[in-house]
């Protein structure tokens, strides 16, 4: 009987102790990323229940240690994820060219549109309408010129 309380006690501080591991490697991996700490994420991500977060007094010190510097430092990226300077200036400088380049194109397109409709315009007046047709009676908006009945 003894023996058998033992073992049981024995694979509870095994569960007890993966449940600890678990949830201090979430830890360590919410806060190597930066991502916010609280209780619920730290349960949700270790599955694990939030009130045994709360009774654990080394998590939960870690907990609102974390969570203490992460609402100090909002939207702070580790320095290797952050843009440097020169790739900002890059970026800027990549853009403005796209830009230049867009405003041009839209100004040839603007004057080949104005060409075309200048074209299409004198095209009209100058030429004589051509008779109505008996088949259809939306002859002058839906028929071309070369129609003939």
């Amino acid at each position: 009987m003894a023996d058998r309380v033992e073992r049981l006690r024995e694979a509870a501080q095994a569960r007890h102790d993966a449940t600890l591991r678990r949830a201090e490697n979430t830890l360590q991996r919410m806060a190597k990323r930066g991502d916010p700490v609280t209780f619920n994420r730290v349960a949700e991500t270790a599955r694990v229940s939030r009130s045994w977060l709360y009774r654990q007094p080394t998590l939960r010190r870690e907990i609102d240690r974390l969570r203490n510097a992460t609402t100090t430092r909002p939207g702070v990226l580790p320095s290797a994820e952050r843009a440097s300077t020169d790739s900002l200036r890059q970026q800027l400088h990549t853009y403005r060219e796209e830009i230049t380049r867009l405003r041009s194109e839209n100004q040839e397109l603007r004057e080949q549109l104005a060409r075309h409709l200048g074209a299409a315009r004198a095209a009209a007046v100058t030429q004589p309408s051509p008779p109505p047709s008996k088949t259809c009676p939306q002859q002058e908006t839906c028929c071309s010129t070369t129609d003939t009945v």
